[in-house]
């Protein structure tokens, strides 16, 4: 009974990998041909996480322009990741060595890949707008880092591309098997130029190409366990990464549609601040791991949540100086104080000092103080009148 037990599983991890083979051998077809098609005078740009979807829509694009003549390389491909520079750090650390990774590999094999990383303007961080603002931690109705974190940074990217060249195809890991409303996002689109593309619903003249967008979560694992990355190495180290975080990633995020997306339960490695979920479940199975070093981060996170919604740290009026009071008499508060802002701004030295390396920048720190000169003198002008 116990030998034939073993035969069946052993028979089926082989036509799993079989089958997972096969799958990855079509997704790459699809890849070449698409990057042949009739718009090869657009440029492509492959959105990178260095999450298991994106990393292995990398892996298809660049085993596709292996397969492809010298000759007819002709459209440039972006391998661009979106840093929003409080990301959490061991999935930082695996995304910035991906990229390093990719980049010299496509330098050795001639291919005509560029590799960027784009990041917010220094008005826009995290930590200017939360500590220099005033800006209350983000939670689910008020998501405001989302947009000047992800989506603008990459945005310009894209339309400096679609300005340069006319268009631009976005290539994402998008899958319907992610959850039941990313299939009914997927399915409402309709194809427009080609077969495999959609016009992007935010960025004027860039359109989406999903390569694995039919595959399920099953698949993407054993298409990964199975075929070690073009640019060398293995997959291990991505594989390690989601077994130790016990959750899974952010996804890329390129338009306001996406963003829902960002800071859910169920996709949860992306930044360590993000106050948005209840628990950081990502950083605390790091934590779980061995990576006691993260523990700092989690209580800060933990209480940048708690003093989201306490009112003796939030100023009564908004930042353009209006009251806002609801139907039922309840006033809507404004920014955290300036003495709330220097108490997290001193809490987070704190904390980046137990951590043991950088959390927030000088240059960032700068701009803070910057930002709340500027409040002050405009608090000193409301009082005169």
């Amino acid at each position: 009974m116990i030998q034939s037990s073993l035969a069946e599983i052993s028979e089926i991890d082989i036509q799993a990998a079989v089958d997972s083979d096969t799958l990855f051998r079509q997704v790459v077809s699809d890849v070449r041909k698409e990057y042949l098609s009739d718009t090869q005078m657009f440029p492509w740009i492959v959105g990178f996480s260095g999450g298991k979807d994106s990393t292995l829509v990398a892996h298809a694009v660049f085993s596709a322009l292996l397969d492809i003549s010298p000759s007819r390389l002709i459209r440039p491909v972006h391998i661009i990741a979106n840093d929003t520079l409080v990301e959490s750090p061991l999935v930082v650390a695996h995304l910035h060595q991906s990229l390093q990774e990719i980049r010299h590999a496509a330098e050795i094999l001639n291919l005509p890949i560029t590799v960027a990383t784009t990041n917010p303007n220094s008005d826009n961080t995290f930590w200017a707008l939360l500590i220099g603002k005033g800006y209350p931690s983000p939670n689910s109705t008020m998501r405001w880092c989302t947009d000047r974190l992800k989506i603008q940074p990459t945005s310009r990217y894209i339309l400096d591309q679609v300005a340069a060249c006319g268009s631009a195809i976005i290539v994402l890991g998008v899958r319907k098997d992610e959850s039941s409303s990313r299939r009914r996002s997927v399915e409402s689109f309709q194809n427009d130029i080609g077969t495999r593309l959609h016009p992007h619903r935010d960025l004027k003249g860039a359109y989406v190409y999903r390569p694995i967008v039919d595959l399920a979560t099953d698949d993407v694992w054993e298409i990964l366990a199975s075929n070690a990355p073009p640019w060398g190495g293995s997959h291990n180290r991505l594989i390690k990464l989601y077994r130790d975080a016990s959750g899974g990633e952010c996804p890329v995020v390129m338009s306001h549609e996406d963003a829902p997306g960002c800071g859910t339960n169920s996709s949860r490695f992306g930044c360590w601040t993000c106050t948005v979920v209840e628990k950081d479940k990502s950083l605390q199975g790091f934590v779980d791991s061995g990576n006691h070093q993260y523990a700092p981060l989690i209580a800060f996170r933990d209480w940048l949540r708690e003093i989201r919604n306490d009112l003796s740290y939030r100023q009564g009026r908004r930042r353009n100086g209006k009251i806002t009071v609801m139907d039922n008499g309840k006033l809507i508060p404004g920014p955290f104080t300036l003495d709330a802002r220097r108490m997290i701004l001193e809490r987070l030295l704190q904390t980046q000092n137990e951590y043991g390396d950088t959390l927030i920048s000088d240059q960032e720190i700068e701009t803070i103080k910057r930002i709340w000169a500027t409040d002050l003198i405009a608090m000193h002008s409301q009082g005169e009148k």
